[in-house]
């Protein structure tokens, strides 16, 4: 395997040169040097340097020597590892456990999964209690979530910020029972968008304030998507959240399923959080099943007839609707960056 001192010398030696390649065009790959533009002869020109050096031709003796390594060089390119090339993990989540066999299919297309650590949004169980072990040996990072509680409860509990501990205190019992070690991202469910009333902003507080204490880290769901709040004023959620959180440490789940940004529901080439809109997302959820159609008019036809969103090899008699995420890490709750890079992205 060459070194990267090797590959240096290697480079070295092209260094203000340009090659001229007989039917590089039989064997150049422009989808991954998109520099090369296509030649209308049976040769393609390939630069390898920047400094004004006289072109090479077939009589300069020396050139001809340095074209001959060209083959080296690519071998030796070809023999580097990509660390750190993929830049964005594919993910599903969903509020029923599907079952074992189910996840275990699915690993052949999803990094990483959700996983509630409380009742799900609508729900009065949660079925993914006990299942962290099962879904590790598969492979699978995990993207911890807890549900929220919406501002109608907020507001009459009295005391929001209380609220926000006691949850905080029941999320990371609930990540310890699965075995989630400390300094996991455990991300809060706010399902409501738009600006941040006062109470919605002391129970996210109390809520990240708990996580740290008990030595866990503090992410949060919410939406991506501008909300116009006025005739001139709008409000991304998630700005929102993060232009006021007093220099608190919070990761980022983003929900915008909107066409586009969002392709919609096309597991291919996952997008990374970034083109969510906001820039400094951590994951993101990109396709919702159901879709929501004043969302995803533009994209409609890469969902099923029924308006859910399927893995590959499934079917809308299956039930195995998933929402689809992208994240930065193959596990992004992970209690380390070391772990958070580990996993391969698909097996």
């Amino acid at each position: 395997m060459a070194t990267r001192t090797q590959l240096r010398k290697y480079v070295g030696l092209y260094q203000g040169m340009t090659l001229v390649m007989p039917n590089a065009g039989n064997f150049v790959n422009r989808a991954s040097a998109p520099g090369l533009k296509a030649s209308t002869t049976r040769h393609a020109t390939i630069p390898v340097g920047s400094r004004g050096v006289p072109r090479c031709n077939a009589i300069h003796e020396t050139c001809r020597r340095r074209a001959l390594l060209f083959p080296l060089l690519c071998a030796a390119l070809l023999s580097v590892p990509l660390l750190h090339a993929q830049s964005a993990f594919l993910g599903m989540d969903r509020n029923d456990y599907p079952g074992d066999a189910n996840m275990q299919a699915l690993r052949k297309t999803f990094a990483f999964t959700g996983y509630w650590l409380n009742n799900p949004p609508g729900a009065n169980t949660n079925s993914w209690t006990g299942r962290r072990e099962a879904l590790e040996k598969m492979g699978y990072g995990f993207l911890l979530l807890f549900n929220g509680r919406e501002y109608k409860e907020l507001k009459t509990s009295g005391n929001a910020g209380r609220v926000g501990t006691r949850d905080a205190e029941a999320a990371t019992r609930a990540a310890r029972k699965e075995g989630f070690p400390k300094n996991a991202i455990i991300f809060l469910d706010q399902e409501q968008g738009g600006r941040m009333l006062p109470e919605q902003r002391a129970y996210i507080h109390a809520f990240v304030d708990g996580l740290k204490r008990a030595g866990y880290r503090a992410g949060i769901y919410c939406s991506g998507i501008p909300y116009r709040e006025s005739g001139t004023t709008t409000v991304i959620t998630a700005d929102d959240i993060r232009d006021h959180a007093g220099g608190r440490e919070i990761h980022f789940f983003i929900s915008n399923d909107q066409c586009g940004p969002s392709n919609g529901c096309v597991v291919a080439a996952p997008p990374s959080p970034t083109e969510s809109g906001i820039k400094f997302a951590d994951a993101w959820q990109y396709a919702q099943s159901p879709r929501r159609p004043e969302m995803t008019a533009a994209c409609r036809q890469t969902y099923a007839w029924d308006g859910n969103c399927y893995p590959p090899g499934s079917q809308p008699s299956s039930g195995l609707y998933v929402d689809l995420d992208t994240a930065t890490s193959p596990d992004p709750s992970a209690a380390s960056p070391r772990s958070r890079d580990s996993r391969s992205g698909r097996e």
